[in-house]
C-alpha cells in the first residue's frame, strides 16, 4: 500500500501559489474532495468565475504537484467555477429558473439512456440509437455521463483532448458526423476514477454548461448505470425531454430496470420505452435462435408499467464486432437488419418526442 495520505496531498498543493491572490490554493479554500485510493488521487480546484483563463494553468500546476509525490500512480483534477446565487426577481428568496444560464440553450430535446444495472449493453445501444437519429436527418450529439466507465471513446472510435479557444469552452469531439463529449477523452483510458458524489456532479454540469454543444435537435446521454449520485444530478438539473430504459430479458434485469424507471417517474421525467437488449441469440452457422436470457421480459414489463415497448435487439456477433471496432452497426452497415431495428426504435423516440412535447413538459432547471 502507497504510504502517503490526504495530508501529503494537501501538503502538496500547498505549494502551489494563486498569483491573483498572492496565496497557495488550499489555504484560499480552493481544494476541495480530495479522494486518496491504492494510490490514485483526486480532487476538484474551485475558482472564481472571474480567475477562469487562468484555471487551467493552475489546475495543471496542482496535479503537477501531487504527481511528483512518490507513489501516486494517477492524478485526476477537475476544475470547475461557481457563480454566486442572487435572490430571486420576487424577492422572496426562492430559486429562480429566470436568472440562470441555462445548461445546454441550443439543444432542442435531451433524452437519456439509462438501464438499472451495468452490462446490459446500455451504451452500445445508445451509440446505435444516437447515429440512427443522425441518419433521419437531425442534428445530434452523444454525451457520455458515465464517468466511472466511459466507453463512447472506443464506441464511437475517437481519440484525442477536447480543445479550448478561449480557455473557457470546450469544443466537443466529432466521429460520424455527431458531436461526442466524455471523460474518457479527459483523463487515461486505464486511469480509474475514484471521485465522490460532488465530484461527479461537477464533471457532468461542465460537460453539458462549458462546452459548445451548438445547436442541436436531439442530444443522447449515456447515463451510469444504477440510480445514484451522477443519475439524479442528470434527472434533476437537465431538462430531460425523456429516458429510454434498456434491459435483458430476464427478472433479475428487469428488477433493476423498473428502479431506473421509477426514479425518471419521481422527478417528473417522460418514460419514453423499455428496449429489451440480447432478448435472443441467433447461431450464425445453422441459424437456430436461442433464448439465453430468456424472451419478452421487457414487453410484458413495459405493458405492466403502462410505457411502449420500443424493440427488442438480438445478442448478435456483428453488433458487438462493429462497436469494439469504433464503426457502429448503424453507420457501417446500414442495411443490415439489426441496424434498421435501431432506426425504428429511433424514430419512434423521435416521433414521441415530436408529439409529446406539449403533453409532457420536461422539468425546469431549478438550482440552489
Amino acid at each position: 500500500m502507497p504510504s502517503f495520505n490526504e495530508s501529503d496531498v494537501l501538503a502538496a498543493l500547498r505549494k502551489v501559489i494563486n498569483p491573483a491572490a498572492g496565496q497557495d490554493i488550499v489555504t484560499l479554500g480552493m481544494v476541495q474532495g480530495v479522494t486518496v485510493r491504492q494510490g490514485h488521487v483526486g480532487f476538484v480546484l474551485e475558482i472564481p468565475p472571474s480567475e477562469a483563463k487562468r484555471g487551467e494553468t493552475l489546475r495543471q500546476a496542482a496535479q503537477k504537484a501531487v504527481e511528483a509525490l512518490p507513489e501516486v500512480l494517477s492524478v485526476s483534477a477537475v476544475l470547475t467555477a461557481h457563480k454566486p446565487t442572487g435572490p430571486s426577481p420576487s424577492g422572496t428568496g426562492a430559486p429562480s429558473h429566470g436568472g440562470q444560464r441555462p445548461l445546454v440553450p441550443g439543444v432542442k430535446a435531451i433524452v437519456a439512456v439509462a438501464s438499472g444495472k451495468g452490462g446490459v449493453g446500455k451504451s452500445t445501444t445508445a451509440t446505435n440509437l444516437a447515429l440512427a437519429l443522425a441518419a433521419l436527418g437531425l442534428k445530434t450529439a452523444i454525451l457520455d455521463a458515465d464517468i466511472y466507465g466511459p466507453s463512447q471513446p472506443r464506441l464511437m472510435g475517437i481519440s484525442g483532448r477536447p480543445t479550448s479557444t478561449d480557455g473557457k469552452i470546450l469544443q466537443p469531439l466529432q466521429g460520424h458526423g455527431i458531436k461526442v463529449m466524455s471523460m474518457g477523452f479527459l483523463v487515461p483510458e486505464d486511469t480509474p476514477m475514484i471521485w465522490r458524489g460532488p465530484m461527479v456532479q461537477s464533471a457532468l454540469q461542465q460537460m453539458l454548461r462549458d462546452v459548445a454543444w451548438g445547436d442541436l435537435d436531439i442530444m443522447i446521454v449515456d447515463m451510469p448505470p444504477g440510480t445514484g449520485d451522477a443519475q439524479l444530478t442528470m434527472a434533476q438539473q437537465v431538462p430531460l425531454a425523456g429516458a429510454v430504459i434498456v434491459s435483458t430479458p430476464q427478472d433479475i434485469a428487469l428488477i433493476d430496470a423498473r428502479k431506473g424507471l421509477n426514479m425518471f417517474r419521481k422527478v417528473d421525467v417522460p418514460v419514453l420505452g423499455l428496449i429489451e437488449n440480447m432478448s435472443y441469440f441467433s447461431c450464425p452457422h445453422c441459424g437456430q435462435r436461442t433464448e439465453i436470457f430468456a424472451h419478452g421480459g421487457a414487453r410484458q414489463e413495459a405493458e405492466r408499467l403502462g410505457v411502449e415497448f420500443l424493440g427488442e435487439i438480438p445478442l448478435d456477433l456483428a453488433i458487438r464486432e462493429t462497436s469494439d471496432a469504433g464503426q457502429p452497426i448503424v453507420i457501417s452497415r446500414p442495411q443490415d437488419p439489426h441496424a434498421l431495428v435501431y432506426r425504428d426504435i429511433a424514430a419512434r423516440i423521435w416521433t414521441q418526442l415530436e408529439q409529446g412535447n406539449d403533453a409532457h413538459p420536461a422539468p425546469r432547471i431549478i438550482i440552489q
